[in-house]
Order: C-alpha cells, then sequence, then structure tokens
C-alpha cells in the first residue's frame, strides 16, 4: 500500500512538473493569439481545400456525400448546413478541367492554412523561418496535397477494406466474424487517420530537425483532443448555442470561426507538449 502511494505521488509530482512549464510555454506563446490567427487562415483555406478534394471526386469511386458525411460526424449541423450550401454554389458557377490555372490557384491558397500552421509550430519551438519562401510554400502545398491524399484514403478504406476483408474471411467461412471485429475497426480508424497527419504535420512543419518519435505526444494529445472537443462542440452548438436565433444568416460563420479558433487551440499546444518534451530529452537541434 505504501509503495503504492509513493509510485502515485511520484508520478503526480512528474505530472506536475511537466504541466506547469507547458502552461508558462503556452502563455509565453500567446498560444489563444495564435489561434484566432490560425482560425481566420482556416476559414480562408477551407472552401478552396473543399473545392480542390471535390474537383478530384471524378477521379474516384467517391461522391461528395462522402465528403460531407465526414465533416458531418464532426462539425455543427448549421456550419455543416452552410459549407454544403456554400460549396454547391461555387462548384455550379466553375468552369474547366482539374489542371486548370483555377484549380492550381484554389491549391495556393487551400494551403494557407497549412502555412499559418508552420509558423505557429515555429513559435511553439522559438525558432525562425530558416527556410527559403519557396522551400516553405511548397513544403505546405505537399503538407496540404499529403492531407488530401490521407483524407480520401479515409474515406477509400471503410468501403474497400470491408468488401475484401470479407473476401478474405468468406474463403473461412468467417464472414460474420468479420463483420463483428469492422464494426470496432471503424471507431479506431478516424482517430489512426487524424493521429497520422498530425504526426506529419508536427514532425514536418517546424524549421528545424527534430526526431520523429518526438512529434508522437503531441499528435496523440492533437488527435483525440480534437475529436473530444469537436465532439462536444457540436452537441453544445446542437442542443444549447441558438446562434442563428442570435446571429441570423452569419450564425454559421461565427460556429465555424469558433469551431476553427478551438480546434487550432488544441493543435497549437500539442505543439508546445512536443516542444517541451523535446527540450527535455534534447531531441531538437537547431
Amino acid at each position: 500500500m505504501g509503495k503504492s502511494r509513493l509510485i502515485f505521488r511520484k508520478n503526480k509530482n512528474k505530472m506536475i512538473n511537466f504541466i506547469k512549464p507547458l502552461i508558462k510555454k503556452i502563455m509565453d506563446n500567446d498560444v489563444t493569439g495564435m489561434a484566432a490567427q490560425l482560425a481566420y487562415f482556416f476559414l480562408l483555406s477551407i472552401f478552396p481545400l473543399l473545392i480542390f478534394i471535390v474537383t478530384l471526386l471524378p477521379y474516384t469511386p467517391l461522391a461528395q456525400e462522402d465528403v460531407f458525411n465526414v465533416i458531418k460526424d464532426y462539425a455543427p449541423q448549421e456550419t455543416m448546413t452552410m459549407i454544403q450550401k456554400t460549396l454547391t454554389e461555387v462548384l455550379e458557377s466553375r468552369n474547366g478541367g482539374l489542371l486548370s490555372i483555377g484549380v492550381i490557384g484554389t491549391l495556393w491558397s487551400a494551403s494557407n492554412g497549412m502555412n499559418a500552421l508552420m509558423k505557429s509550430i515555429n513559435r511553439a519551438y522559438d525558432v525562425e523561418e530558416k527556410r527559403s519562401f519557396i522551400v516553405a510554400r511548397g513544403l505546405a502545398i505537399l503538407l496540404t496535397l499529403a492531407m488530401i491524399f490521407v483524407f480520401i484514403l479515409a474515406l477509400l478504406l471503410p468501403v474497400f477494406g470491408k468488401q475484401l476483408g470479407i473476401f478474405i474471411f468468406s474463403n473461412f467461412g468467417q464472414s460474420e466474424m468479420f463483420l463483428s471485429i469492422w464494426g470496432i475497426m471503424r471507431w479506431v480508424l478516424s482517430p489512426l487517420i487524424l493521429f497520422i497527419v498530425f504526426l506529419g504535420i508536427y514532425y514536418l512543419a517546424p524549421s528545424m530537425k527534430i526526431k520523429c518519435m518526438t512529434a508522437v505526444p503531441g499528435a496523440i494529445f492533437a488527435s483525440v483532443g480534437w475529436i473530444i472537443v469537436s465532439l462536444g462542440f457540436s452537441y453544445y452548438v446542437t442542443n444549447f448555442g441558438n446562434y442563428t436565433s442570435t446571429y441570423g444568416s452569419i450564425g454559421g460563420i461565427i460556429i465555424l470561426m469558433l469551431w476553427f479558433y478551438i480546434s487550432a487551440i488544441i493543435i497549437m499546444v500539442g505543439g508546445e507538449i512536443n516542444s517541451l518534451m523535446g527540450e527535455r530529452k534534447g531531441n531538437c537541434e537547431l
């Protein structure tokens, strides 16, 4: 009993010794202020990003509804309605193919959010951007494309993964067992995809060399934290926060900005966690 208490106290002291400097870093780096800037850039990027994804859909077996269904799982209903309506209006007025200059410009605009995120993560590590404008912007575009690829893969996996699993397990007469396993795997898949995205961002975004394992704690925090906060915020808005009655037609925009603001705080805190753990373990190299 005494040994258990000693271990508990040790772990508690470790936690306190980590949380205190983390809060100090969050305050010193003005995470809430930077999150407001990030929310603004996320707002500028969301529609170009969705337009680019939807433009790619004819080259895949997916439909627009598949994209909207993923967003609907996390976004508040009023925001989802506004995104769907705006995107439909924009797409109806667009002409041209995938490789048109308009779509290339759309991809450039979509990378604004990633570019701002890279700057905020550099701030978490207290480093200046040492890469040239072309290299930094190119990396932002590549990370945006990688995120789009992972997003489309996340949409394809549930469909083709299930079909492939049923085909393989049916040869052993265990298709029913696979369906039970798949029911559990579906809930694991989204957090896993999010974790991979955040891990890539936290590893590649800083203008310094870091070890991949140093990016893991922040990626776990951001993945789990973002899902919990998004679902909680969506529940609150749906059941308690009647923004449409208060603000009218701009209620959807206000909800979207609040969602982006909360998401930006979660992502930036993940970067601060990685930075602090990297400093303590000596895994960061300027």
